[in-house]
């Protein structure tokens, strides 16, 4: 049985807690961020080989790891896809300046959020905070929620289709909860991003996008259930009726 790795949720104190796996074949880059990022209260781990690093993933002992897409052994898009059978662990990928498809490809496999080369220092860090924060909320205390033959329970943070369950990543979940509690109205892609990134949307940033994108697969069974309002944001549908009142 393929059972999905479980992963320490960081504590609200980040020096003491949260350790991040940086999988980069730059060794300059990856002594100035261990540098950076050991300042900022983190305790880092660096490899620079493919296979070495997906090892060091699976081990179960990291909060967050960064992923570079070009590496020797595996490059960063096996690594995702062998870590993601076996773990939720949240993914920051790193893809070059410009390189669309591979942020798209990195997204669709179930990384939480990418940042491409060269980056700012501080927008990395504003990144890995965002994704902290996400898991270091406390467990929901609303009960379950079925709408239009989709079920969630907020407390394990399970879904389900037509009583068939559904694996979900953290930001899948996220999404799916915060339409379902809106069902019937617009929620906008700036306040999708602040709910997922805690930032603003920009016209180049389809990160929520590629989320949305992933999710409305997985609750595909031959009814849509989640409506695109174009230029405007996304809709879960209570109801075939709505879904057919606009563009999906």
């Amino acid at each position: 049985m393929n059972v999905k790795r479980a992963f320490r949720a960081p504590a609200a104190c980040y020096i003491l807690a949260v350790r991040i796996l940086l999988i980069d074949d730059d060794a300059e880059l990856c002594t100035l961020l261990d540098e950076l990022l050991s300042r900022e209260g983190f305790s880092t781990e660096c490899q620079h080989d493919g296979k070495r690093g997906l090892d060091r993933a699976l081990d179960g002992t990291f909060d967050l790891v960064i992923l570079d897409v070009m590496l020797p052994g595996l490059d960063g898009f096996e690594i995702l896809r062998r870590l993601r059978a076996e773990s939720r662990v949240p993914v920051l990928m790193l893809t070059a300046r410009g390189e669309d498809l591979d942020r798209i490809a990195g997204l669709e496999m179930g990384a939480d959020d990418y940042l491409a080369k060269p980056f700012n220092t501080r927008e990395l860090v504003a990144r890995i905070r965002a994704i902290l924060r996400r898991l270091e909320r406390p467990p929901s205390q609303e009960g379950p929620l079925e709408v239009n033959g989709v079920r969630i329970d907020p407390g394990t943070r399970e879904a389900w289709v037509n009583g068939r369950r559904v694996e979900l990543t953290t930001f899948e979940f996220d999404i799916l909860e915060l339409l379902m509690r809106s069902a019937g109205k617009v929620i906008s892609r700036d306040d999708l991003m602040e709910h997922l990134y805690n930032r603003k949307a920009t016209a180049f940033d389809r990160s929520a996008d590629m989320h949305v994108s992933h999710l409305r697969k997985k609750l595909e069974t031959g009814q849509p259930r989640i409506k695109t309002i174009r230029g405007v944001g996304y809709q879960f549908c209570r109801t075939s009726d709505e879904l057919s009142e606009g563009t999906t």
